[in-house]
């Protein structure tokens, strides 16, 4: 997986070509990550054509709802970037996926149906991890914060998680983060990877 600890974006695209150039050169097989934006998604998708059986190009888009996306996604791109991206990957014979992890709102289904068409390899679904300690540690007495946090864990409660996996559970393009499995009682791999 690239990248594992930043994004993509124009101020670092050239450094990630050349990294993502020499991993794939050697053979390797990557699902590259990001938040897309067009400009960088149209470069990558030039620059590593001739990759394109290595590759899979997995996005983050966890809401439609650009108020919501800047909120707990502050200078992210906007959600029509981001389809627009997954689209013209898609359209350029790219291997594609969307991670709705974490789900930021309660309508993640207008996300599955909006990329459904343009998604290749897989749809992950799952909840916002540990909000009730990451939200005071980052932003500590911001009151707006820890109200927006509190109604995101209402809206991922356990009976609504059983809804949307009833409502999913046999659609071969969704996968289940351990968040969601966890509540659904699902088997869990004991090791990383091996969720695929």
């Amino acid at each position: 997986m690239f990248p594992t600890a930043h994004d993509i974006t124009e101020t670092n695209i050239d450094a990630c070509l050349l990294v993502l150039k020499k991993m794939l050169a050697v053979g390797n097989d990557l699902l590259i990550v990001s938040k897309p934006r067009p400009v960088c998604v149209e470069r990558l998708c030039s620059e590593l054509a001739r990759y394109k059986e290595q590759i899979v190009l997995r996005y983050s888009i966890g809401s439609v709802n650009d108020e919501v996306l800047g909120f707990w996604e502050p200078g992210a791109p906007a959600y029509r970037d981001r389809l627009e991206s997954l689209k013209y990957a898609y359209k350029q014979g790219f291997e594609t996926s969307v991670s709705c992890e974490p789900m930021l709102d309660g309508a993640i289904d207008d996300v599955i149906t909006d990329v459904r068409p343009y998604v290749t390899d897989s749809i992950w679904l799952g909840k916002a991890n540990r909000l009730r300690q990451i939200i005071p540690f980052n932003c500590p007495g911001d009151a707006t914060a820890l109200r927006r946090a509190e109604e995101l864990i209402a809206i991922q409660s356990d009976d609504n998680i059983r809804a949307l996996y009833h409502r999913h559970r046999k659609d071969p393009l969704i996968k289940w983060k351990d968040s969601i499995k966890q509540v659904i009682g699902l088997h869990r791999p004991n090791k990383a990877g091996l969720d695929v």
